[in-house]
């Protein structure tokens, strides 16, 4: 399946922030096998955010073994000037690559990047960025990723007013643009994200921290009424 039709249908998308790094590829592999297409990898610099995570290694490491079972790799870059590294990115294997729009002055230019590169372009909003930030670009943007954390740690709770926020971009931006949401997604709040616009719902602690990461997938993915 190409990436414009994964991001068409409603999906939840695991994030590999959580994951146990020593069995990586067995956790990709069983959420995976649960129905999981597209892979979340969070990366952060330590300077827009104060972790530093994972970098084009990571997304190398996992690009064959997610394509060759029909799925795609999301990446969010956390990091500050993210244009300067969107095409190594690339190289590694990421199919969509987001950037924010607070970690540079020239997002229009970070996006025009990201499509240079044949990836899908993706922009994200901090919680406190209101969805206006993303008018001007709409229609360079496959997916807009609203953040319902501050970004950089992992089981925060979810934000509330973000389910105002999901709203908002939708009514904002182009219909072929998917709204993505990011952060305290769980059983709980993914139905009231999706019944707000969200078509893309990043879980990394809820999938991750469980104790069977295939099951927990599966019942945030029926909570969203996700494919």
């Amino acid at each position: 399946m190409s990436v414009p039709e994964l991001l068409r249908a409603r999906r939840v998308a695991p994030s590999i922030l959580s994951a146990d790094f020593a069995r990586l590829g067995a956790q990709v592999a069983a959420v995976m096998d649960a129905g999981a297409r597209v892979i979340h990898v969070d990366v952060m610099d330590g300077h827009f955010v104060p972790p530093i995570t994972i970098g084009p290694l990571v997304v190398s490491a996992l690009a064959d073994q997610v394509h060759a079972a029909g799925g795609m790799l999301d990446v969010h870059l956390m990091i500050e000037r993210p244009e300067r590294q969107v095409a190594e990115f690339a190289r590694a294997g990421a199919d969509a690559i987001t950037v924010h729009a607070e970690a540079t002055p020239h997002l229009h230019y970070a996006l025009h990047a990201i499509k240079e590169t044949d990836c899908a372009a993706g922009a994200a909003v901090n919680p406190a960025t209101p969805p206006e930030a993303l008018r001007e670009v709409g229609e360079l943007l496959d997916l807009a990723l609203c953040m319902s954390v501050n970004p950089g740690w992992g089981g925060q709770p979810f934000i509330a007013a973000s389910l105002g926020k999901l709203a908002a971009l939708r009514a904002l931006l182009p219909d072929h643009v998917a709204i993505e949401v990011d952060g305290g997604v769980d059983p709980e709040t993914a139905g009231p994200c999706a019944e707000q616009g969200a078509t893309l719902l990043v879980a990394g602690s809820a999938v991750f921290g469980a104790e069977d990461p295939a099951a927990a997938y599966a019942a945030i993915a029926a909570a969203a009424g996700a494919t």
